[in-house]
Parts: structure tokens; C-alpha cells; sequence
């Protein structure tokens, strides 16, 4: 049986901030970088419609779902990673 070390409050909230951080990096490069290279994405064609348009209409609204269910999954990871402290006197 593999017993993990209970995580640190401290580790457990550095780890908290990496992940928030990555995503909404991710969340910002994906919105800004389709708005931004909209002429650009426009040549390529998706169904028969513009990428960026399917981009913005459809895509990064799949991204930002996937986004959440990352940041749930790895969330509830830790969670039960972190033991809970014994609390004192109690």
C-alpha cells in the first residue's frame, strides 16, 4: 500500500496558487491569442466556417469547460491530500 505524506498547509496552498495561475494564464493566452490573431485564424476553415469564428462562438467556450474541470479535478486531488490538523484543545 502506497501512503502518501499528508500535505502542509503551506505546500497545500502553493500548489493551490501554481494551479489558478497556470489556468488563468492558459484562460488569458487562449482568449486574448484568438481575439488577437483573428485575421490570421480566419484563413483556416472549420465546417465551413472561419476558425476564428468557430473560436469564439464555440471553441473557447469548450477550453474555458475544459479549464474548469481541470481546475475541479486536480482541486479535489488535493484535498484529499491534505490531512486535516488536529484541532487544539477540541
Amino acid at each position: 500500500m502506497n501512503k502518501q505524506s499528508p500535505l502542509t498547509r503551506a505546500e497545500y496552498w502553493r500548489r493551490a496558487r501554481r494551479l489558478t495561475a497556470t489556468l488563468v494564464t492558459l484562460w488569458f493566452m487562449l482568449t486574448f491569442g484568438t481575439m488577437f490573431f483573428a485575421r490570421e485564424l480566419s484563413t483556416l476553415t472549420l465546417f465551413g466556417w472561419p476558425f476564428s469564428f468557430y473560436m469564439a462562438g464555440q471553441g473557447l467556450t469548450l477550453c474555458y469547460l475544459v479549464i474548469v474541470a481541470v481546475y475541479i479535478k486536480r482541486m479535489q486531488s488535493l484535498d484529499k491530500k491534505l490531512k486535516k490538523e488536529p484541532a487544539n484543545g477540541r
